[in-house]
């Protein structure tokens, strides 16, 4: 398995340089469409802007769907300071905790990308007496541009406006003890486990008994990713999100987590008693957790009414929604079970 979680690794730091917070997903799509086609598949883009591949498989009456989502947190313009700064809006569940001092990336709509920081108001310790008790929320922080901006007309002069897109340096590193650590694991690294798993097939010539489907879905992290395109004949719909670590729970980042529930309810019983027989029987390093404040994209498949089972697997990744870090032992768990789950 080595080749492929090399592919896996190499993939996900490539798909990570790509920004994609929700809302501006349109380059990460066509990055992932690129990869599938290189492969020999024909994947096609939604209306919603998603990906769909037909991976093949005998059964089309009992086909599953494994879905990973492509976008990620980010923040939205909107509101120009009278200093030139800017204001943001939060996409998805960035925490102004975690995203304090990163560099980011202005997308205008018309005049190319900018580049500035995300601070504190006032954010020299030297002159800002109540730095240490200062909250930090959206409304507290600001976008400094690296640009000579004085006022809100100088920026404005840019092109800049209300409604681009702040993407932030997901600053991404891979040790030499094979720690893969970024923001925005979540989940562009099981979008790379996706990839190396039809990579697995396709040279391994290796037909699923069931009609196979991966769906790259783009709206995630706004909640609503997983509510459409499912394809006629699927029965299962399967999640390969993050696998959580934290206080209370067993995964850690070298294993696939297998959640039995999350914060909407419990995944379908059958579904995952397969998950963990499959690990069991395969000797693979899985946890099974309850995760107390996660959704993922096949609870909403239920919600928009589809009559499937549904389940969530993931590599077990660290700091979720902050700088998250997984390792390659847990990308190798969880490709291995989707193989022998899946076969």
């Amino acid at each position: 398995m080595k080749k492929y979680v090399d592919y896996i690794t190499d993939v996900t730091c490539r798909l990570l340089a790509v920004d994609s917070p929700s809302g501006y997903t349109k380059n990460a799509a066509e990055f992932v469409m690129e990869e599938y086609r290189k492969m020999g598949y024909e994947p096609k883009m939604t209306v919603k802007g998603g990906v769909i591949v037909d991976i093949g498989g005998k059964n089309k009456d009992n086909g599953i769907v494994l879905a990973a989502h492509v976008d990620t947190l980010g923040a939205m313009v909107c509101g120009i300071k009278s200093n030139g700064s800017l204001k943001v809006s939060p996409l998805g569940g960035m925490n102004p905790n975690n995203a304090e001092a990163e560099n980011c990336r202005i997308v205008t709509r018309f005049d190319g990308i900018y580049e500035g920081t995300f601070q504190l108001n006032n954010a020299s310790l030297h002159v800002n007496g109540s730095y240490n008790d200062t909250k930090r929320s959206f409304p507290d922080m600001e976008v400094v541009l690296d640009e000579p901006v004085h006022s809100k007309e100088d920026t404005q002069k840019l092109g800049i406006m209300v409604g681009d897109i702040v993407c932030f340096d997901p600053r991404t590193t891979v040790t030499e003890k094979g720690y893969i650590k970024s923001r925005f694991l979540d989940d562009k690294l099981s979008v790379g486990i996706l990839l190396g798993y039809a990579k697995y097939l396709k040279e391994n010539d290796v037909e699923p008994e069931n009609r196979q489907y991966h769906l790259i879905t783009v709206y995630e992290e706004v909640g609503h990713g997983g509510a459409t395109s499912i394809p006629e004949g699927v029965t299962e719909v399967i999640s390969v999100d993050m696998g959580c670590v934290g206080d209370g729970l067993e995964c850690d980042e070298h294993m696939v987590s297998i959640c039995a529930k999350d914060s909407q309810g419990p995944y379908n019983y059958d579904v995952v008693t397969g998950l963990i027989k499959a690990a069991k029987d395969n000797d693979i390093n899985f946890a099974v957790d309850v995760y107390p404040f996660y959704g993922s994209d096949v609870d909403v498949t239920l919600r928009a009414g589809y009559d499937v089972r549904h389940g969530l697997i993931g590599a077990g990744v660290y700091a979720s929604h902050g700088y998250e870090r997984s390792h390659k032992d847990g990308v190798e768990n969880t490709l291995r079970l989707l193989v022998a789950y899946c076969k």
